[in-house]
């Protein structure tokens, strides 16, 4: 091949090859030396793993000067193509190894370069004794740094896929512990193995935090809760598991970092009632569609009442209905302004004079149409039963019942 050395270049390399192999355990130990001010632990495995090492280092010679054979044209090509020498597999599993253990991969590129520069330290000084001739010289510096760099190449590739891998895995095992949290057929025993896989700690009590699906801000704003948050991805829900939301501060955090999301926060409930706790959420994230609860964020216990009474929706008109049914013969005009007034009466406790003020009418009005109402209910006006009745179907239901 036309990029192939002469014989005495061969002869000449050979010579280096041997001059550089009884080098070889200076060389570890300068290797050593500078690894143990800042990386102790690759200094440590030099010496304590030194037969393995020294066997690794002798094949990585090996390879060294089979590059230095091609000249610096042909080393172009070596660095641009394929593994020449298959040694990437092997330098990848490094990389996944460096992410497993929990080191950064820049502590294992700084390794592989002070080794390099100390290969090649000893390589020049070894080739200049022999002789090699300048073109050789010059494709030894050239093979160092492509091989090292090659390495470091693969490295990184193993780091990132490892990296990449790992954060997949840790993801799908939350999402499955967060969907056991969610069923009412996981057992607790279950859900603390789920837990201890991804690093959750249980907390004593937890809490849903809805948007709808279609809300991009409120899907972004819900992602930013940060990792002690379990995120839940179903194709009509998007959801996080808050852990300890009654904690100090935790609620005002909760407000602050969901505003504008269109939120609903579940109740803090003891993990075994997650499921229930969800039923709710969703019955909230109903009403606020609806525009009945209209907080940003929707605190659901701050509106337990209106959730029981708007659990049933068929359920309550009906209740509407039968309370109300006196008012169902009137126009629609001469109805609203009676259920107003009924309606003001109740929180009044009778009293007209405050009545006539929130209605901004006289007193002598109010007196006439509770005359009216009292025509039209007779004696049940007096009954307290029928006045809490009364009470639920006009705070709730609106003022004016439409369709009686």
């Amino acid at each position: 091949m036309a990029g192939r050395r002469t014989e005495t270049s061969d002869g000449k390399l050979a010579d280096l090859a041997a001059a550089t192999s009884q080098r070889l355990p200076r060389m570890l130990d300068d290797v050593a030396r500078l690894l143990g001010e800042h990386w102790p632990d690759y200094a440590e495995f030099i010496v304590t793993e030194r037969d393995e090492v020294l066997v690794s280092a002798n094949m990585f010679l090996q390879r060294l000067l089979r590059m230095a054979k091609w000249d610096i044209a042909e080393l172009s090509g070596i660095a641009e193509g394929a593994d020449r020498f298959g040694e990437q597999p092997l330098f990848e599993e490094i990389g996944r190894a460096q992410w497993q253990q929990g080191r950064d991969l820049t502590s294992l590129l700084s390794a592989y370069q002070i080794g390099a520069r100390v290969a090649w330290h000893h390589v020049a000084a070894v080739a200049l004794e022999v002789g090699v001739p300048s073109d050789m010289f010059a494709s030894l510096a050239e093979a160092v740094f492509i091989f090292v760099d090659q390495l470091s190449s693969a490295s990184a590739r193993g780091y990132v896929l490892e990296q990449s891998e790992s954060a997949a895995t840790r993801e799908r095992l939350r999402d499955e512990l967060a969907d056991m949290l969610l069923s009412d057929r996981s057992d607790s025993a279950a859900i603390r193995a789920a837990a201890a896989r991804v690093d959750w700690p249980l907390p004593r009590q937890a809490a849903v935090v809805l948007v709808e699906p279609d809300n991009p801000v409120g899907s972004a704003l819900l992602g930013r809760l940060g990792q002690s948050c379990l995120h839940v991805r179903r194709q009509r829900l998007v959801c996080a598991i808050v852990p300890d939301p009654g904690g100090p501060q935790r609620r005002q955090w909760l407000a602050s970092a969901l505003r504008g999301a269109g939120a609903v926060v579940g109740h803090a409930v003891a993990l075994e009632h997650l499921p229930a706790s969800m039923h709710i959420a969703e019955l909230a994230a109903q009403l606020r569609r609806d525009h009945v609860l209209t907080d940003d964020p929707v605190f659901v216990d701050e509106h337990l009442d209106s959730l029981i009474v708007h659990r049933d929706a068929k359920l309550f008109d009906a209740f509407r209905h039968q309370c109300l049914a006196p008012l169902a013969h009137l126009g629609p005009v001469t109805r609203k302004r009676l259920c107003e007034t009924l309606a003001c009466w109740l929180r009044h406790l009778g009293d007209r004079r405050a009545m006539a003020e929130e209605l901004h009418i006289h007193p002598q009005t109010v007196r006439y149409r509770m005359t009216q109402l009292r025509e039209l209910f007779g004696e049940s006006l007096d009954d307290p039963d029928n006045r809490r009745r009364l009470t639920l179907a006009l705070a709730w239901g609106g003022s004016e019942p439409d369709d009686l």
